[in-house]
Parts: C-alpha cells; sequence; structure tokens
C-alpha cells in the first residue's frame, strides 16, 4: 500500500495544541542557530592555533568529567526544582561561555586555555540542563503527541544545523571569528527573552532533595529495564566509536577542499532535515527498538563510505545520509524514553539518557583524533565506521527486549499513558501554577 504524499509531511499537532511548546521551539530555534556557528568556529580556532588533531580532540576528553557529574545532578534536580527556572539560568550562563571565546578571540594572540575552559564550562551547564530540558517536554505536550513533537524539535536543530555552519565558513573567512562568537552570544540573549513566557513546571508536591540516594534510584529504576539500557548501548557504541566531527577541518584538507569545511558540519543536520520533513511516517513504526538499531547500523555504513570516498561531493553525500541515520535513530530512542519513564523519574532518567547522548560523541571526539594522529584521518573515518556496524550488530544478537520493543504492548508505555491522558492539554501535571515564567531550550556550544 502507498503512501499519500501528505502522509509523509510532518504532524504539526504538538504545535498547534501546545502553546509552551511552540514558545520552547522557538527559543530553541534561536540559540540553536547561533550555537552552530560556535560549532564550527571553536575547533577550528584552536586548529589554527595548534595544527593538532589530539588538541582539537582533546575538547571531548575536557568536556566529559563535568558532563558525568553534572549530568547525574542535573538529573536529580530537575526532578526537585521549577524546571523552567533551571532552564533560564542555565541557558544565560551558557551565553556567558560563548561571551568568554569572544573576548579571547578580540585578544592581539589569542590564547589557547579559554577554549577549554569555555568547553568545560559548557559542558558542565548543559549537564546541569538538558535533563530539565528533556522532561518537560511530556509535560506541555500529551503523550500520543511526543512522536511528532520529538520530530519538530529535530527540525528546530536542523535550520540552525544546515543554515549556520553553510554560513560560518564565509562568515569567518571574511569577518573572522569573533563574528560568530558575537552572533551566538546576541542569539543567547534573544532565546531567553522569548523563553519568559513559558509557564511554571514545578516539581511533583512529594519531590525530595537531589542526593545520591536520589540518583541511585533513578539507576536501579534504568537497570531494570533492559529495553532502556539497550537504547543507551547501542547510541554510545554509535558515537564512541564513530563520531568524526572533530575530523571535519583536516578532513576538508586532505580533500584538497578547504572550503568545504562548513559544508561538512551542516550535512548532518541536513539528513536530519530531510527524515523530519518526511516524517509522517513515524507515528506508524510501533516497533521503536528495531528502528533504532537499524538506524545505528545505517549511521556506521554512511562513515564507512565518507571514510573511502575520494570526492569531496561523495564525502558529503554520505555524511548526509549519516545525519538522516543518526535522526531516525534519536527520534526512536526519545519516543521511548519520554514514552515509557514516569513524570517523578524523569528527570534522573534524562540525566542517564544524556550521558549516552552527550558523553558518546566527547569520548568519539578522543577516539577520532587519536586514531588519526596514530593512523590517518581517513582510516579514523571509515574504521570507526565499521567498528560501529560490528557493534551495534553484536548488541542487537545480546538485547532481545529492545528489539522486542512494541509500544502498542509495552507495560510501561501502558502506565504512563493511563497516567497522563492523550487528551490532556499540555498543563504542567507537577503541581498548580500558571502565568509568566522563564525556560528556554538551548543548545550546548
Amino acid at each position: 500500500m502507498s503512501l499519500k504524499p501528505s502522509a509523509l509531511l510532518p504532524d504539526l499537532s504538538p504545535w498547534r495544541s501546545s502553546r509552551d511548546f511552540r514558545l520552547l521551539w522557538c527559543s530553541g530555534a534561536v540559540t540553536v542557530f547561533g550555537t552552530f556557528l560556535t560549532f564550527v568556529a571553536l575547533p577550528l580556532q584552536l586548529k589554527e592555533l595548534t595544527g593538532s588533531t589530539a588538541a582539537v580532540g582533546a575538547l571531548g576528553a575536557v568536556e566529559l568529567v563535568p558532563l558525568v557529574v553534572f549530568g547525574l545532578y542535573g538529573g536529580a534536580l530537575a526532578d526537585a526544582v521549577d524546571r523552567r527556572k533551571l532552564l533560564l539560568w542555565t541557558e544565560s550562563a551558557l551565553g556567558a561561555t560563548v561571551l568568554l571565546l569572544l573576548v579571547n578571540s578580540l585578544l592581539p594572540e589569542p590564547m589557547v586555555w579559554p577554549l577549554y575552559a569555555a568547553a568545560v564550562l559548557n559542558s558542565a551547564l548543559g549537564g546541569l540542563q538538558r535533563p530539565a530540558l528533556e522532561a518537560i517536554v511530556p509535560r506541555i505536550v500529551p503523550h500520543d503527541q511526543l512522536p511528532a513533537a520529538i520530530a519538530l524539535n529535530s527540525v528546530r536543530w536542523q535550520i540552525g544545523g544546515v543554515a549556520a555552519p553553510s554560513l560560518s565558513g564565509v562568515l569567518i573567512a571574511f569577518a573572522g571569528l569573533e563574528w560568530a562568537y558575537a552572533i551566538n552570544t546576541v542569539t543567547f540573549a534573544v532565546s531567553v527573552a522569548l523563553a519568559r513566557g513559558l509557564r511554571p513546571s514545578p516539581p511533583a508536591r512529594d519531590a525530595a532533595r537531589p542526593s545520591l540516594r536520589g540518583i541511585a534510584e533513578g539507576a536501579r529504576y534504568a537497570w531494570s529495564r533492559k529495553d532502556l539500557l539497550g537504547t543507551y548501548a547501542v547510541d554510545l557504541a554509535a558515537t564512541v566509536l564513530s563520531f568524526p566531527i572533530a575530523l571535519f577541518v583536516f578532513l576538508a584538507d586532505d580533500l584538497d577542499a578547504p572550503w568545504s569545511v562548513g559544508l561538512m558540519f551542516a550535512t548532518l543536520p541536513l539528513g536530519s532535515a530531510v527524515v523530519s520533513a518526511t516524517s509522517g511516517w513515524i507515528g506508524r513504526v510501533h516497533r521503536h527498538g528495531r528502528a533504532v538499531v537499524l538506524a545505528a547500523a545505517g549511521w556506521g555504513a554512511s562513515m564507512v563510505a565518507a571514510g573511502l570516498a575520494q570526492d569531496v561531493w561523495l564525502v558529503l553525500l554520505f555524511l548526509t545520509v549519516g545525519g538522516g541515520c543518526d535522526a531516525v535513530s534519536g527520534i526512536f530512542r526519545r519516543t521511548i524514553w519520554n514514552q515509557t519513564v514516569p513524570d517523578e523519574l524523569r528527570g534522573r532518567l534524562a540525566g542517564i539518557e544524556m550521558l549516552s547522548y552527550m558523553a558518546g560523541p566527547q569520548l568519539g571526539q578522543v577516539r577520532a583524533g587519536a586514531m588519526a594522529a596514530l593512523t590517518s584521518v581517513r582510516v579514523s573515518v571509515w574504521g570507526g565506521g565499521l567498528a560501529c556496524v560490528a557493534a551495534v550488530g553484536l548488541l542487537a544478537l545480546a538485547l532481545p527486549k529492545l528489539m522486542a520493543y512494541d509500544v502498542r504492548t509495552s507495560p510501561h508505555a501502558a502506565a504512563v499513558r493511563a497516567a497522563r491522558p492523550s487528551g490532556g492539554s499540555g498543563s504542567d501535571p507537577g503541581g498548580p501554577g500558571s502565568g509568566p515564567g522563564a525556560g528556554p531550550e538551548p543548545t550546548a556550544v
């Protein structure tokens, strides 16, 4: 049976039904654009100052510890405080880290250490912020609209992810790195201003204060859910073994196409944009675990092809395909998480989830930079992709509960659905409160 073209269009139900979702989406879209400018500028500046693949890859190493520590604490904090206030303060602080980069770039001789300092601060603040950001979405969007909301949030990332890296190469070449940092600083300010209309998102009335005991409770719940553990394991395998973004600035030189750096950074969100633009099919997929596994294997295969290709346009094509596979994997991972985790544990579980989808890329940068230093840039790209495909295949065999997951029969999804009816208005179930609030949806530097 063939699908009508209209059936492939994104589902806009969350946008129509939830005022807070619209505010969160617009605030995040502004931040994403500026953040992707810095995402390109930071490793490019470090490359210019050091000329070292290991130094660029080390960005991931310095970000890892604060991400783990503050991510776990941020998850517990998101269950214990007003999530919108936590989002606002961390968003403002993230803007300050970009201001640090701007000031350093304006010095007659920019220093290297502020680049690493900004990366550490950004990682810590992102660890505090992202669990609350993940946990607030199921409160403002009806349960049955969560897959559509996740797809629309991917569109927000893609708007900035395609446009900003493509613009950054021209902007940096003709105006300088400082302009990328300056624009990003402004976008953080705009994001905070837009998000002030969000309603409060208070904790549950019986919420406990953040503690190691609370974090351990979340970890025990995650361990009891082998389908959730499977999503973490597959994502870690894909990102740790095959995340070559730290090498883009060197891969472009290897291809004798330095002009393609910005385009390489844009390929992943471009591929994701294609998926989101045709995401109407997502709601008709019920075996989300299998979708996660197949998409992660597709990501690894795309990196193999990109590492072996000799033509820059083929490299860009394969990276774009990889971005599409990554989008599919991410949509279904987050759908499993958001549709099956109880609200009172959602912040702590979001902190654990964040360690897979954020710590993995940091370790992946270290892996990519170190392997490139020992072998070559090309071997690091295709070798990592090959390792990813092999690891995902082994995990599929070892994780039968992930492969068998079906939202129609999952008791965890049924329990969350019963606690939060699909016909809900998107109001906050955690406690009373309405009126003006604050709480942006940012993206890390």
